[in-house]
């Protein structure tokens, strides 16, 4: 129906029994990888192909550690405007929050939906009229850690699926490239480019990557070892964050 209205102009409203015609433009969002979508059966590639005329990424919060403390402030007033109760937070405990939301163990991976929740959690703490101490902050921090990693781990259940590999592998090479990949650097290679996709540089990117062989070694360059691995499989880092 929605190819239809698309192509046509024209769609049956839920309940009539008369068409109706509408000049309209269609801004969608999605959090899911289309293209790969489409090969494993889950999405219409006729329906994408219509729809698939401009597209922008759009970095998560993860990749805007400018738009954290702005956006803590007007957490917090909309707490303020919800409930009636305004919370205010200490230098030092605002600073460690904020600390804490630009390292590389802040996944922010709900995006500002983890940002809401974690500001309405400590002022819900705080009180009517209270403040953000330490120990409220500790114990949220212990939450968001403990959070985002059974998440990860979940991911990494399901990134280890030759077909989520695949749908990885898409978005930078076509189907002919990945034919001539190894099936062991095809599972490694996915897991590079979803860590390039959510990490803000290459050397943060390196660090996850070589966490443990880096220890090892007494002159450490992670963007460089990883940037002699992308150009293996003739990548760079902007490639990898960029979809076909």
């Amino acid at each position: 129906m929605l190819l239809r209205a698309l192509e046509e102009k024209q769609f049956l409203p839920l309940g009539a029994d008369q068409e109706v015609r509408s000049e309209f433009q269609l801004i969608a969002g999605t959090n899911r990888d289309l293209a790969g979508a489409v090969d494993l059966g889950g999405f219409r590639e006729d329906l994408l192909a219509r729809i698939n005329l401009w597209t922008f990424r759009l970095p998560g919060l993860r990749e805007r550690p400018e738009d954290i403390e702005p956006n803590l402030d007007y957490e917090l007033e909309q707490y303020a405007q919800r409930t009636g109760n305004r919370v205010s937070i200490s230098k030092d405990v605002r600073e460690e929050f904020l600390a804490f939301a630009q390292t590389p163990a802040a996944k922010w991976s709900a995006n500002f939906r983890d940002l809401n929740a974690s500001v309405t959690r400590m002022s819900t703490l705080a009180g009517a009229g209270g403040r953000i101490t330490k120990p409220i902050l500790n114990a949220e921090l212990d939450r968001l850690r403990a959070a985002w990693s059974s998440s990860s781990r979940r991911g990494a259940a399901i990134g280890d699926s030759p077909a989520n590999s695949d749908a990885v592998l898409q978005t930078v090479f076509t189907a002919e490239q990945i034919a001539k990949i190894d099936p062991f650097d095809q599972a490694q290679l996915a897991t590079v480019i979803e860590t390039c996709r959510t990490s803000a540089s290459l050397s943060e990117a390196g660090r996850q990557l070589f966490a443990v062989s880096r220890s090892k070694k007494k002159n450490t360059n992670d963007a460089d070892r990883l940037r002699k691995y992308l150009a293996r499989f003739g990548l760079t880092w902007q490639e990898c964050r960029q979809e076909r």
